[in-house]
């Protein structure tokens, strides 16, 4: 197991997502790891530390003052740990992390800490949102952290919105590639798609659809762990894009297919994950339509990205991954896909598994066969598709 007899300190903040902390400290247990809990005295207002206590052996530390620790017990926990995770970061934990506070249990157990860190954000999705927190999130990743979620789902205001914490075996997983994140993409360049298009209608109006870009933007937080240089050609997406990725930013499915096609000489591997229009408007209004009645569209049909860089291909590479998101036969096309579309790899998802969740219900499908691999978080999926590509890769290398 990966996390057999590893070390993690679990920060807990003050937010009502605390009562997941709960399932991530059993989590982390049931895959091996020895467990110890600090939480901001926030934190104990929604969830009490003696079920901690309960179940890792030992007291959370909520108070660096409390006179039942020897010494300092945030420079000891610090040093014991092979990796800590902070759940739920809220948006005061973030700001205070970003800038070196160290005035409670968590953050003076952070400040102390030099192995990997990982932070589960949770808020209001106008909080996750804002210039501040995002300035924040920015400073931590350039820190070297590690940030899974948030997604979008249901808010304690009742509202919903990006905000919702990623869930406990998402957040486990995560921390689970950080720990065992091997360089083999060393030396090799990838180009992953992410996001929707949009198609501009008039100056206020368009046509997309509703990819949030996180699969995408996994799939290039893991080339760039396992040591590839990322080009990540992404629509318009709430996401902050991953530290170290060589982002670029195009809006309508024109711009992304002369991005891609511009760079297919430069790249080892291609991953098609996002989601691009199938058609766009014939005419782009220069003003705003005024409301009738009825209103006839008239749309095109926008370039085949994918097709046309298998068909361009005259080599085995580079290696080309689509996907296909259906809602139903979902294997039925993405065999159809594999073959009409000369790709090597295509990930097939239902639309109901892998939209805006956690988790995608994804088989692989190349021309050796389909592997199911049931319910995965989105960056354990982006390793799965990872590690394929480099058989893939292995296998087209010339012979001697």
């Amino acid at each position: 197991m990966a996390l057999r007899d590893k070390r993690i300190v679990v920060g807990i903040g003050g937010g009502i997502a605390a009562f997941k902390a709960v399932e991530i400290v059993r989590e982390l247990i049931r895959r091996g790891a020895r467990v110890r809990v600090v939480m901001t005295e926030a934190a104990t207002r929604f969830v009490g530390p003696v079920t901690f206590t309960g179940l890792t052996g030992t007291p959370p530390v909520v108070d660096v003052w409390d006179p039942r620790y020897a010494g300092e017990v945030h420079v000891e926990l610090g040093a014991w740990a092979d990796a800590m995770v902070i759940a739920p970061a809220t948006a005061n934990l973030l700001a205070r992390a970003a800038h070196g506070f160290a005035d409670d249990a968590v953050l003076a157990t952070l400040r102390c800490c030099d192995a990997p860190i990982v932070f589960a954000p949770a808020m209001h999705h106008r909080m996750w949102g804002s210039p501040p927190t995002q300035r924040a999130v920015a400073l931590l990743r350039e820190d070297g952290a590690t940030l899974v979620g948030p997604v979008h789902g249901a808010l304690a205001s009742g509202e919903q919105g990006m905000g919702r914490m990623s869930e406990p075996v998402a957040i486990v997983d995560a921390l689970v590639a950080r720990l065992t994140a091997a360089h083999d993409l060393a030396g090799r360049t990838v180009l992953v798609s992410a996001g929707p298009t949009v198609e501009d209608v008039d100056p206020v109006r368009f046509l997309s659809n509703r990819s949030t870009g996180r699969m995408g933007y996994a799939i290039a937080e893991r080339a760039l762990a396992r040591g590839a240089r990322v080009v990540l050609v992404s629509g318009p997406v709430s996401l902050a894009p991953p530290q170290g990725a060589e982002l670029v930013s195009v809006r309508s499915a024109l711009e992304m297919r002369d991005a891609i096609v511009a760079r297919q000489s430069e790249v080892d591997a291609i991953v098609m994950t996002a989601a691009v229009a199938d058609y766009r408007p014939k005419t782009q209004h220069g003003h705003k339509l005024k409301k009738t009645d009825v209103l006839t569209l008239e749309l095109v049909k926008n370039p085949d990205i994918l097709a046309e860089l298998g068909a361009g291909r005259t080599g085995p590479r580079p290696v080309l991954v689509g996907f296909a998101l259906e809602t139903q036969d979902v294997l039925r096309y993405a065999r159809d896909k594999l073959v009409k579309k000369r790709v090597d790899l295509v990930v097939a998802n239902h639309a109901d598994d892998g939209l805006g969740g956690d988790s995608n219900v994804a088989t692989l499908v190349d021309a050796s066969g389909d592997e199911a691999l049931g319910s995965l978080s989105k960056h354990a999926l982006a390793d799965r598709i990872w590690d394929r590509v480099l058989t893939l890769h292995a296998r087209s290398a010339p012979t001697t």
